[in-house]
């Protein structure tokens, strides 16, 4: 579990990679859908300079018993990382400032080129967006 500020750097590195950011959490209907669209997105990607980090949202008290069983369940292969930082309010507008706060958002970024999106996202979305951040290294 990591403190918004122990995790910020995850959205400002500045290497060859392209990263997709996605905030999401176990009980959010949306953020579950998508999941399968990321993960596709990691495992086509995978041979190129492509992240995917699952950023989860859920509650701390439920990490063993929801947020562990959960992405056993739905074999989730990308990097998960638990942001335990109750204070949103202080570190949302550090994500994106147009960020209403809820999820599932995503930063999909590569150097200084960042596309922000609040809401679900479906794998042509996303490859297309990734695949136009690949060609604009």
């Amino acid at each position: 579990m990591l403190t918004f500020n122990d995790f910020e750097p995850h959205l400002h590195f500045q290497n060859d990679t392209t990263y997709l950011v996605n905030f999401w959490a176990s009980w959010c209907t949306p953020c579950v859908e998508e999941l399968p669209a990321f993960e596709r997105i990691g495992e086509e990607f995978r041979h190129q300079k492509v992240k995917v980090l699952l950023v989860s949202l859920d509650f701390p008290r439920q990490i063993e018993s929801r947020l562990v069983p959960f992405l056993e369940q739905h074999q989730i292969r990308s990097e998960v990382i638990v942001l335990n930082d109750p204070d949103a309010n202080n570190w949302i507008d550090r994500v994106d400032p147009s960020w209403s706060g809820s999820i599932p958002a995503t930063v999909i970024y590569h150097r200084r080129d960042r596309t922000f999106r609040e809401g679900a996202y479906d794998y042509d979305d996303l490859k297309g967006i990734v695949e136009q951040k690949i060609k604009t290294k």
